[in-house]
């Protein structure tokens, strides 16, 4: 099939890297991997930080701008067969699929979609009610957590739902076998506020609980809170500690290979 595949959130090929972007990439190159053409159907980044109608009425106008710059090259070149949306949630609808695939014909397709009920105030209401079409009017919406699907199913009870479990490719780790130190633990994470710094506080907090063990721990992640993220770290000994920085997602295996254990808490994490 030739599929049309659009992320609100974060395109693909964003230059920021997260675990939106990598969901993304790796979602590409499962239906890739199944024997479809996949092209990115829009760059277009339609997020809401905060809820703001100034902002949304602006998104607004340029997901219609992108629409119709859409259905011209449809118009053109013929229809894709699927239209598949990654991640609409109340901060990040789709607003151009749903119509798009109505027009011409095209069944919608999401993937982890999300309906919170408790996010039903204000703009975000208005937001969410935008996300709870597109899913009634989706073929499937394909679902990572039982949790997504009930919040999900809660509020539009006659959508079309299916699993799929979260995956990884391994294909990077499966030749060679682990030689890492056993005492080495490994962190791979961004550094931005919110959750991921509560991750970061609560793993500071776990391995000075453990100090009289002979860790060591490698860092990969930079971001805006890398020195929030730092202070955090300012009790334990700096010699057991390896700041990596930003690496290219390449080098990562061989950062995890030189270590023994894997170590994230995942505060506030959807799946992982």
């Amino acid at each position: 099939m030739r599929i049309a595949f659009y992320a609100p959130l974060k395109s693909p090929n964003h230059p920021v890297a997260s675990g939106d972007r990598q969901m993304a990439r790796m979602l590409v190159r499962a239906l890739e991997h199944g024997g479809h053409s996949v092209e990115l159907a829009s760059e277009l980044r339609f997020y809401l930080r905060e809820p703001d109608s100034t902002s949304f009425d602006a998104l607004k106008i340029e997901a219609r701008e992108d629409a119709a710059r859409l259905a011209g090259l449809w118009d053109r070149d013929g229809k894709p067969d699927l239209w598949f949306t990654y991640h609409p949630y109340y901060k990040a609808p789709d607003l151009m699929g749903p119509e798009l695939a109505l027009a011409f014909g095209v069944p919608y397709v999401t993937a982890e979609a999300s309906y919170s009920r408790r996010r039903n105030t204000g703009l975000w209401a208005d937001t969410q009610a935008l996300v709870a079409r597109a899913v009634e009017q989706a073929a499937l919406n394909i679902c990572f957590t039982q949790r997504d699907r009930q919040g999900l199913a809660d509020a539009i009870p006659d959508a079309a739902f299916g699993m799929l479990s979260p995956f990884i490719d391994t294909s990077l780790f499966r030749e060679t076998p682990a030689r890492g130190c056993p005492t080495r633990l490994v962190a791979v994470a961004m550094m931005r506020p919110g959750d991921k710094v509560e991750s970061y506080r609560m793993l500071a907090q776990a391995l000075g609980s453990i100090g009289h063990l002979p860790w060591t721990i490698s860092v990969v992640g930079d971001g805006p809170a890398r020195e929030e993220v730092r202070a955090q770290f300012a009790g334990l000994p700096a010699d057991r500690i390896e700041w990596l920085g930003a690496i290219e997602p390449a080098a990562v295996p061989d950062v995890l290979y030189s270590g023994g254990i894997y170590v994230w808490p995942g505060f506030g994490e959807a799946y992982g």
